[in-house]
């Protein structure tokens, strides 16, 4: 008998196709959504305090809803002291298909765009209520991050109505976001309907301007201006013009010359097209793409496009360029926080790049940062070391740098700062070496790590260095973890309104450009969040509820916990109670120490 459990819209659980009957009570569905969701074991007191605290015995409580949870699912309901849900073979979730499956299959999910648990209430367990809460935000990001894959997908493969469809649903689910604005503008003009896309991105225009204060940006200025494969000829002189053609692009890139070298690659996919080779097709797409993501600031969408671009060409003839495609998709979700998703193109890439070292480290490299980024400490830990060890022996220095700062950033969070400084250390040295333009980075989380041991004055120097090279490189991110830092120094030495103006600013500098680093956003807006609630600024609960919601979004665990112990330091009797139950699915010592568990 197959099992099929929707959670998203209204609950119901059909077994070989057949509804079957909701159970009594709706802290069934509860229990189940925990259990599913829930990464360990909880136990039956836990569980009891998280869900019944409100019965005048709440084990007895928990014993009867997962009895009639045995009974909705034919049996299969958890048993023991340590609950953990195995559900039999062949069964569906709805959310996990959402989660995890593929855009195709995720698309196809009834209740995609529908909250989860659907109209039920649990006011009487408030450390459930906030669960709950951020799962709905996390499970609604995700159903974005499906639709904007989906949209991209059949933009790629040239079914440009069925890419503007999809696109319109994310406008309509996030008309603010300009990203999706500016991929509907695309793909109305891909589909021949030049008048729909000019009048959609007057209309962005005159709605970011009425709700924002501001002119939409280089996402929207991109799509309008450029497609992603269109120079101003098309030349058709072969497979020597279009090798020509990437390797200038590539290199004038490398040297500084964007603009000119974005116009070389477009040439490129053109001449490529023109021989009908597959491998040659890929690989401009590529080189495009990446190019887009990581040199031109602002331009994920256009970066992502042609990336879906090179999968619908070349995925079965030249795997390895696949894989890097992938690898480089699962990046731009991981800058936005889209972490489910960005594990799911992660494994499709480890799966293409078979052998290949390097891309498998790069893969390992991002696949731990996206773990780091979500709190699954040892996890990450253990996949960034492998990647190191994969880098030092290939003498990948930029890579080895990378990883190691990421590794560095674990045992940071974690407050592990003999192990941060030496990981950190050997990553800066390296970026000097090798590595100019990725400093500021491992430079501001090794300051963080000398702040943190009272080392106040020295932290202070090389965050500025960081945040001067930040600048002059004009990357959003390095502006932001270096200038976090300073707000931090402010702070310590006592000066709250320099630390809240130099924090406000910092966070703006962060999310100037549609595809910055979410995560280093919040952690600026973390330390804000600190620096107002112990001095009991007006402005502090705006900026916990705005923590809370971003954290919950994009599924950063730790950050979701923070804000909880940010509100119960402003009176909310229940939010540390609920900050408990969040942080014990968290290795991190540190935290269950600040939550007092």
């Amino acid at each position: 008998m197959s099992l099929s459990i929707h959670l998203l819209g209204v609950p119901r659980v059909l077994r070989d196709g057949q509804v079957l009957a909701a159970p009594r009570g709706h802290k069934v569905w509860g229990l189940l959504a925990y259990l599913l969701r829930c990464p360990v074991p909880a136990s039956r007191a836990e569980l009891a305090a998280l869900l019944f605290e409100d019965a005048e015995d709440p084990l007895a409580a928990l014993r009867w809803n997962l009895s009639e949870l045995r009974k909705l699912l034919d049996g299969a309901g958890p048993r023991g002291e340590q609950l953990a849900l195995e559900l039999p073979p062949g069964s569906a979730v709805d959310l996990e298909i959402v989660l995890r499956g593929t855009w195709a299959q995720a698309v196809q999910v009834p209740g995609l765009e529908r909250e989860l648990l659907e109209g039920l209430r649990f006011g009487a367990s408030p450390s459930f209520d906030v669960w709950l809460a951020n799962e709905r935000r996390l499970l609604r990001a995700t159903a974005e991050a499906v639709l904007h894959e989906a949209a991209l997908a059949r933009l790629a493969g040239g079914a440009e109505r069925e890419a503007t469809a999809f696109a319109t649903r994310l406008v309509r689910s996030n008309p603010l976001d300009e990203n999706y604005q500016a991929l509907l503008v695309r793909s109305l003009a891909a589909a021949g309907d030049g008048v729909a896309a000019a009048r959609q991105a007057a209309a962005c225009a005159e709605l970011f301007e009425r709700e924002l204060g501001i002119k939409p940006g280089a996402a929207m200025q991109a799509a309008i201006r450029t497609a992603t494969a269109a120079p101003i000829a098309r030349p058709a002189t072969g497979r020597a013009a279009a090798k020509a053609q990437l390797e200038a692009g590539e290199a004038a890139i490398s040297a500084g010359a964007l603009e000119a070298g974005l116009q070389c690659l477009r040439r490129a996919i053109v001449e490529a097209d023109s021989t009908g080779d597959p491998v040659l097709r890929t690989r401009a797409r590529v080189a495009l793409g990446s190019a887009l993501v990581h040199a031109a600031r602002g331009r994920d969408e256009e970066g992502a496009t042609a990336l879906h671009e090179a999968l619908a060409v070349g995925q079965s003839a030249t795997p390895a360029l696949a894989a890097a495609a992938c690898r480089e998709l699962g990046y731009v979700e991981f800058l936005r926080g889209r972490y489910e998703r960005a594990l799911k193109w992660l494994e499709q890439a480890r799966a293409l790049a078979s052998s290949d070292r390097a891309e498998l480290a790069r893969i390992a490299i991002v696949r731990g940062s996206t773990l780091s980024d979500t709190a699954h400490y040892e996890a990450a830990l253990a996949t960034l070391r492998e990647a190191h060890a994969m880098t030092e022996d290939l003498g990948d220095a930029k890579q080895a740098s990378y990883a190691l700062s990421m590794i560095g950033r674990v045992h940071l969070m974690r407050h592990d700062f003999d192990a941060a400084t030496e990981a950190l250390a050997r990553s800066l040295e390296l970026a000097r070496r090798h590595w100019t333009a990725f400093v500021p980075w491992p430079q501001s989380l090794w300051a963080e790590v000398r702040l943190l041991r009272g080392e106040v004055d020295l932290a202070a120097e090389h965050f500025a260095e960081a945040f001067a090279l930040g600048c002059q490189l004009g990357d959003p991110c390095w502006e932001g973890i270096a200038g976090r830092g300073l707000g931090r120094v402010a702070m310590l030495r006592g000066q709250t309104a320099q630390s809240v103006e130099t924090l406000a600013d910092t966070i703006s500098r962060c999310a100037r450009l549609p595809d910055a680093y979410v995560w280093g956003k919040v952690y600026a807006l973390e330390l804000l969040c600190s620096v107002a609630v112990q001095g009991r600024l007006p402005q502090a609960p705006v900026w916990v509820d705005e923590l809370e919601a971003v954290a919950a979004h994009s599924g950063m665990r730790e950050f979701s916990v923070r804000a909880r112990m940010h509100r119960a330091a402003l009176g909310d009797a229940t939010a540390a109670a609920a900050a408990r139950a969040l942080a014990r699915e968290i290795d991190n010592a540190a935290l269950a120490a600040h939550t007092g568990r």
